[in-house]
């Protein structure tokens, strides 16, 4: 697996975070994520933030695993930070160049925003990076389970979805020694235009897609080797336990959600 990839990686250890169970993990999440919305200040913007970097702390992952999942989103920052700079007005003139304006109150709003999104992937990689895809996929399956009513195969989906975040680093390697192999033959795929720089991708995509589709047939042959069949019913060699520090992190989740909404911080 690429060490330049985080999404759909787990490191393991044996922190707090670990060990909780991956449907309270969710459930957390959820409400940590109603809370990071629901935010309106500064003050509690800032303390959610140093949350997940205590919390990162606790878990012992390198935090360079969490800096490689921030990159993706690096542009959208950069987007709107120039989105809120010049085109939001109010405040102090801070800069005026010709008909272009940076206001205090724009770049109070674009550094929010930033900041917000940045502590959204923070604790969306603490729950990918200390939950093993396979637990994810049953701590979805569980919450899907309503749907089985209207004919939805819920686990079926669950698998489908964890399967999907499990090979996306891997695929990402895969386009990366493609792309190796192609530039040790000749090609250039980092000058002239960026049309021309797209169109020299395009020797890259008919074998990255058969890599993917012969993956994909190994991967079913082996799970029905192994017994796998569609709507049969599934069992577990260890059923996840509810233990005091999961009911703990959950009400300290929804405490802070309520907290949040009662203020109007």
């Amino acid at each position: 697996m690429s060490r330049s990839i985080t999404l759909g990686q787990y490191f393991p250890g044996q922190s707090l975070v670990h060990q909780l169970n991956p449907r309270m993990k969710l459930i957390s999440l959820l409400f940590v994520l109603a809370l990071l919305f629901s935010l309106r200040s500064y003050s509690g913007l800032v303390a959610l933030f140093f949350i997940a970097l205590f919390l990162i702390a606790k878990t012992r992952v390198p935090f360079r695993y969490f800096l490689r999942g921030l990159r993706p989103v690096l542009f959208i920052a950069i987007f709107a930070l120039v989105i809120y700079f010049f085109f939001t007005s109010g405040g102090i003139v801070l800069l005026r160049v010709g008909f272009i304006t940076v206001e205090s109150e724009g770049v109070r709003e674009g550094i929010f925003i930033i900041l917000r999104l940045v502590t959204l992937v923070l604790f969306s990689l603490l729950l990918t990076l200390t939950t093993t895809p396979l637990s994810l996929t049953y701590g979805l399956s569980y919450f899907l389970k309503p749907l089985r009513y209207i004919g939805l195969p819920t686990d079926e989906v669950a698998m489908i979805m964890a399967i999907a975040l499990r090979f996306i680093p891997t695929l990402m390697e895969e386009s990366q020694r493609l792309m190796r192999a192609q530039v040790s033959r000749g090609a250039d795929f980092e000058s002239g235009s960026i049309f021309r720089r797209a169109k020299s991708l395009v020797p890259l995509i008919v074998p990255l897609f058969v890599s993917a589709f012969r993956r994909a047939d190994e991967l079913a042959l082996a799970m029905e080797a192994r017994g796998y069949r569609i709507g049969a019913i599934r069992t577990r060699m260890h059923e996840d336990t509810f233990f005091p520090r999961d009911w703990v992190v959950l009400a300290v989740a929804l405490v802070m959600l309520a907290a949040s909404l009662t203020l109007g911080l």
